[in-house]
């Protein structure tokens, strides 16, 4: 029987994992690389790291689990999205990789907005604004402050794209990751001629865009020998870390939004059609799901907001006699448990790293507002939770905003863990929250597009149905919503009553 790989190349390590076309889990291996940041504001890495990462994960996959190289039919990749790998015509790395998470482009940024005629006029062509992370601006920087090197430039590749290169000898990308570019026609999924123009970025520097399912090349003699796989592997086109998570997820038709609550809070919705949100709060992208989008929004520190709570306030939890052998994390859920939907009128913004959706801000700063000494712990913690979805509805309204259906709700990421927690986002997005049996993310997700990609399955979605199911679901309670629906524009309010002092602040 087939064996299929799926391969996340993130920013602290790369996950490797093997399934049948069925969606049994065979083994995964996981292998660690460190990032570095030569100036403030700067995330870089050697792209060298990353595939001696795939080699090791890969064997280890095959060796620890026996299973048979020849059976291994087919790899689908996934990455951290927006990154930039420089190449010469001999195929060498003219410099470290810059990661979604640099910083330095702010001007570069600034400089595309006004060459394609201001921000909204941007949006229009690129479904998005330009932001720091995204890969045009690092281009342009590249360009303008390393120019001899750049002049020897002759492809820039998405992270998971140069692994795809040394993977088959192939220049692919796929809509999916191509979309976090800046430079794609989002809604004709192709490279923007019109935008190319404007920033006069040669085309021959771009790789060709394929579907996500779509075979973009088959393993080389001497990758395979790497690998210890056979030439009878197909490489699909696989998609970002943040479409492979929801196609991982079963998010691929209309109506089904996740939500994942790690250091970050992402919410990703499908849609079948094009929408673009002029103001650009929201990310519009080609799904991995062919001929679909996606819209997403993203929060800074959701699952990451707790965390500081815990670190810098509560470790002293696990020395108490009922801490032994318990989570932190767990106690302070109990303790939340016990406090009332609303927190007796406290309010939290999860603003601790600034903030990115709907604001853009990273001036904004984390706040309890409506602290009174009958506030303990419990509230405090209870607030945390209700800001940080807060957070995520701000990105619901939007969706709602722009017509996009939203019917069921999957939570994912380790907040998805707290039965609380999943509670608390059912009564405040007045919606189903369900949990699903996939737990391993991007790479099963690019391990199902893999599958389809050598007709295992019609389609991803089909892919989906067959393997992800329901493992269980909470509805709205009456009283939590009614308390959240009123709470929920005095949260938004707070951030524009203090916009201007964050930034006086900082």
């Amino acid at each position: 029987m087939a064996i299929y790989l799926g391969i996340d190349i993130g920013t602290s390590g790369t996950k490797t994992l093997a399934i049948r076309p069925d969606g049994t889990l065979l083994g995964s291996a996981v292998a660690e690389y460190p990032c570095s940041a030569p100036r403030p504001l700067w995330s870089e890495q050697d792209p060298d790291d990353w595939w001696k990462a795939v080699v090791a994960t890969v064997r280890r996959v095959v060796a620890d689990n026996r299973l048979d190289p020849k059976e291994v039919r087919g790899i689908g990749l996934s990455g951290q999205m927006h990154g930039s790998v420089f190449l010469d015509a001999e195929n060498r790395v003219l410099r470290p990789a810059i990661l979604w998470n640099d910083q330095r482009t702010a001007a570069q940024c600034d400089e595309i907005e006004r060459a394609a005629g201001g921000r909204e006029a941007l949006v229009r062509l690129a479904a998005n604004p330009a932001m720091t992370g995204f890969t045009a601006p690092k281009i342009l920087w590249f360009r303008e402050n390393e120019p001899q090197l750049f002049d020897r430039c002759r492809k820039c590749l998405l992270p998971k794209d140069d692994v795809r290169r040394r993977l088959t000898g192939e220049f692919a990308t796929e809509v999916s990751d191509a979309s976090g570019t800046l430079l794609l026609d989002v809604a004709g999924r192709r490279w923007s001629s019109q935008l190319l123009s404007i920033l006069q970025i040669d085309p021959a520097l771009l790789p060709t865009v394929y579907e996500s399912e779509e075979v973009t090349g088959r393993l080389s003699a001497q990758a395979a020998e790497q690998l210890g796989l056979t030439t009878d592997c197909a490489v699909v086109g696989g998609a970002g870390d943040c479409a492979a998570g929801a196609v991982g997820n079963g998010i691929v038709s209309e109506g089904l939004l996740s939500t994942s609550l790690g250091t970050s809070g992402v919410a990703f919705v499908h849609s079948d059609e094009v929408k673009i949100d002029p103001k650009g709060r929201v990310h519009t992208f080609c799904h991995a799901v062919r001929g679909a989008w996606h819209m997403m929004g993203v929060n800074l520190c959701s699952g990451g907001s707790l965390q500081w709570f815990r670190n810098a306030l509560c470790m002293e939890l696990a020395r108490l006699p009922r801490g032994e052998g318990v989570s932190v994390y767990d106690l302070l859920m109990e303790e939340a448990a016990g406090v009332e939907a609303g927190a007796e009128g406290l309010l939290f913004l999860p603003y601790l790293s600034g903030e990115r959706t709907p604001h853009a801000d990273p001036f904004a700063r984390g706040a309890f507002v409506g602290l009174t000494p009958r506030h303990g712990r419990g509230h405090l913690v209870r607030a945390i939770l209700e800001g940080v979805v807060f957070s995520l509805r701000d990105s619901l309204a939007i969706f709602e905003e722009l017509g996009v259906p939203i019917l069921e709700v999957r939570a994912t990421g380790g907040g998805a863990k707290s039965p609380l927690w999943r509670q608390i986002q059912s009564d405040a997005f007045g919606r189903t929250v369900v949990t699903v049996n996939s737990q391993e993310g991007p790479a099963f997700g690019v391990a199902l597009l893999a599958a389809v990609g050598c007709g295992e399955y019609a389609s991803i979605t089909e892919a989906c149905r067959a393997t992800i199911s329901l493992t269980g679901s909470q509805n709205p309670a009456e009283a939590a919503r009614a308390r959240y629906d009123a709470l929920f524009p005095l949260y938004q309010k707070l951030y524009r009553d203090l916009k201007d002092d964050f930034a006086a602040l900082s």
